[in-house]
């Protein structure tokens, strides 16, 4: 790992670090070593995740985590594949990249630190925001049903999904492995309590 980036670049409290350290717990665990690894991220706070993780990785286009994950996976099927994205871009701006993952059902596990705001533009309203939840987009209450991404990976053929808390970090750890270990797509979305801007 390049030493410059060793040093954390996400908001002070960020529950990301700890979602990073049960990825590199759960593949410690499962003992596969780490020139069989990749893991593919997007941009913004998500594409940190390459960084501090220190195996193959690979920083992609805003919301094209999963099209390049895809390409890794099928140049090399003999490769782990671990996608990292956040429920703006995941299942916002290029949801139907997410759609056709799920119907794929490619070996690739996909990580979503869903926090449900658009937290490094400064806390908007994002996909997953609850009905209730004001924001800066929407300072009164938000209007728009929140999007279920289990429910709709589920309806896209999605062979595996679950949901997980970054506050539970033992809980996590055992959900990412299983994700891991599962030979189709899996989804994991984690509910990350952003300390800058989630107020609900």
């Amino acid at each position: 790992m390049r030493s410059w980036l060793n040093n954390i670049q996400w908001c002070p409290g960020c529950w990301d670090t700890l979602i990073i350290w049960a990825i590199k717990k759960a593949f410690a665990e499962l003992e596969i070593e780490s020139h069989n690894r990749v893991v593919v991220s997007g941009v913004w706070c998500s594409w940190k995740a390459s960084q501090y993780i220190d195996w193959y990785a690979a920083e992609t286009l805003h919301g094209r985590t999963l099209p390049f994950a895809t390409w890794v996976k099928l140049a090399n099927p003999e490769l782990t594949v671990l996608a990292t994205g956040w429920d703006w871009d995941g299942y916002g701006i290029w949801v139907w990249h997410f759609l056709h993952a799920c119907r794929r059902n490619l070996d690739i596990t996909y990580i979503v630190m869903d926090n449900e705001n658009y937290a490094l533009t400064t806390g908007q309203a994002s996909p997953t925001t609850p009905l209730w939840a004001k924001t800066k987009t929407t300072p009164d209450w938000n209007t728009s049903a929140p999007f279920d991404p289990i429910w709709i990976a589920q309806k896209a053929w999605c062979t595996f999904t679950k949901t997980a808390d970054s506050i539970k970090f033992a809980e996590m750890k055992e959900i990412i492995k299983e994700a891991i270990l599962h030979k189709w797509f899996s989804l994991v979305n984690i509910h990350q309590a952003c300390p800058s801007y989630k107020r609900w």
